[in-house]
């Protein structure tokens, strides 16, 4: 029995370890391959130059961007990763995140080779006059795209300043671009919410690579995202207006 439960206790330990070490890869990849999904839609804005996504049939609009549907939803989908170590503070923001992920999957995979573009949903919701009208896609990419400037407005405040008030930066991203266009019921959840983020030491963890990261690192991989980040939030904005999404707001 002794001998089983030494053996028992050193099986426990290497599972531990093998967690930790998973749980630091997986830090270590989200930044990273953020990065990777954000450079295959940089090369897709350049290449683009503001063509149109063709389908014969389609009555608006006559020029627009693309937007591959897979690697905008893998960068949505590594956010929600990030909002999971935050913990369940974020949980708000991370459900409505997740469905909205799952709205868009789901309209993709019932004609992949033509909605391989999110372009593509918006135009057929919109000549269908559906676009505003209940749980749709076209709102699915309006909150994806706002809870991406979120993202961004913070990633720039903590760059500035990695011993900014975590509070204040995070209240300061609702504000500016979340919270024009939430109702009240989803602005006072949001408001509770975010007021127990962690404190600015413990988010920095969060986001590093590893314990041992120096911040230089991180500021390093951060501004790299951010770069990247900017110019395809700046298309979906584009493409909003386009299609007359740029206003919607919840109840």
């Amino acid at each position: 029995m002794h001998v089983q439960y030494i053996g028992g206790e050193a099986r426990f330990l290497e599972e531990t370890e093998m967690k930790r070490r998973r749980e630091a890869e997986m830090a270590s990849s989200e930044i990273r391959s953020a990065i990777e999904e954000l450079s295959l839609m940089a090369v897709n804005l350049k290449n683009d130059g503001g063509t149109a996504s063709s389908s014969g049939s389609d009555q608006l609009p006559p020029t627009v961007h693309q937007i591959p549907i897979k690697p905008f939803l893998s960068l949505c989908n590594l956010l929600i990763q990030v909002l999971d170590k935050i913990g369940p503070t974020m949980a708000v923001l991370r459900q409505d995140i997740h469905q909205n992920i799952e709205r868009l999957e789901k309209f993709h995979v019932s004609d992949p080779s033509k909605y391989w573009d999110v372009v593509e949903i918006l135009k057929k919701e919109a000549n269908e006059g559906k676009a505003k009208q209940g749980p749709t896609c076209s709102k699915a990419f309006v909150w994806l795209t706002r809870s991406l400037d979120f993202t961004l407005c913070l990633l720039e405040l903590l760059v500035k300043d990695f011993e900014r008030n975590t509070e204040q930066a995070v209240e300061e991203s609702y504000n500016t671009t979340l919270k024009p266009w939430h109702g009240w019921i989803s602005s006072a959840a949001c408001k509770v919410a975010l007021k127990l983020v962690p404190d600015s030491p413990n988010l920095v963890n969060i986001l590093k690579s590893t314990k041992d990261e120096d911040l230089d690192t991180l500021k390093e991989q951060l501004q790299r995202m951010i770069e990247l980040l900017a110019p395809v939030l700046n298309q979906n904005h584009d493409i909003l207006k386009t299609y007359g999404l740029d206003k919607l707001k919840s109840t």
